[in-house]
């Protein structure tokens, strides 16, 4: 495989200087850069990885690397399918203090949707994956940045989803506004990828108009995810008791059985 498949026009290779040889081909991507932050690719002993590291002006600053250091911490701890693991925490040279996460050979969905490249498993991977990791996000209180299509990456073969740089801080409890714009991402997210697809999907249209309206906003991921399976909560409560019913008479009729 040409090892440029996944580079956008505005990715820049970098020269390094690495006389060990462990490091090489590192290339900035600037179209996943967050405000204090650059992320690269990089071969390690020959591996593909990525990198995110912070920008030059906040590098030696001691609060910025106490940040940098917190995020690994978090994100360290996390183990989930559609979020992008990290492994280390180390200096890279030409680079700095950096954390390092699995490469994910792919395209962002800001990309797909700028290329007119978006499939229907696109979007039924949003409607499942995505909100299996949000769900999982908020479960373990982690507190990020809003979720946009330039942070959820689509693999090439299988078109799986990868959420990067999603983990910040770990808190005792998430609060009702960070689960509130985490449903909100979701529905802009939604919008703008319905606007890019060439058939109307008016169920779908009014679940993402949902969530990005305050005051009629989904109260959970969870109540987000039942909506998008076409079922609420009433119809899963009323599933829950018949299946408890059913398996009590199960058991009622063993005993007598016995």
């Amino acid at each position: 495989m040409d090892d440029n498949t996944y580079l956008s026009k505005e990715e820049i290779k970098i020269p390094i200087n690495d006389p060990t040889g462990k490091w090489s081909d590192l290339t900035l991507l600037p179209e996943w850069d967050e405000e204090f932050y650059n992320v690269y690719t990089v071969r390690k002993h020959g591996k593909w990885v990525m990198l995110k590291a912070l920008k030059k002006e906040y590098a030696e600053k001691p609060e910025y690397k106490e940040m940098l250091e917190n995020e690994f911490d978090t994100r360290y701890n996390l183990a989930h399918p559609n979020i992008v693991m990290v492994n280390d925490l180390e200096i890279v040279p030409d680079v700095g203090l950096a954390i390092i996460t699995d490469d994910v050979y792919g395209y962002s969905l800001r990309r797909l949707i700028d290329e007119k490249r978006l499939t229907p498993k696109i979007l039924q991977r949003l409607q499942t994956q995505l909100l299996d990791a949000l769900d999982y996000i908020q479960e373990n209180h982690i507190v990020h940045n809003p979720i946009t299509p330039d942070t959820i990456i689509f693999t090439e073969y299988n078109e799986n989803l990868k959420l990067i740089n999603v983990g910040y801080a770990r808190e005792s409890h998430i609060s009702a506004a960070d689960a509130d714009e985490d449903i909100r991402s979701y529905g802009r997210i939604l919008n703008e990828v319905l606007d890019h697809i060439p058939t109307s999907l008016p169920r779908l249209r009014r679940i993402a108009n949902k969530c990005c309206d305050t005051s009629h906003a989904y109260r959970s991921i969870a109540d987000l995810h039942l909506a998008v399976e076409r079922r609420n909560s009433s119809q899963l409560f009323i599933f829950i008791c018949a299946f408890i019913i059913i398996m009590m008479a199960l058991l009622a009729w063993l005993s007598l059985k016995n």
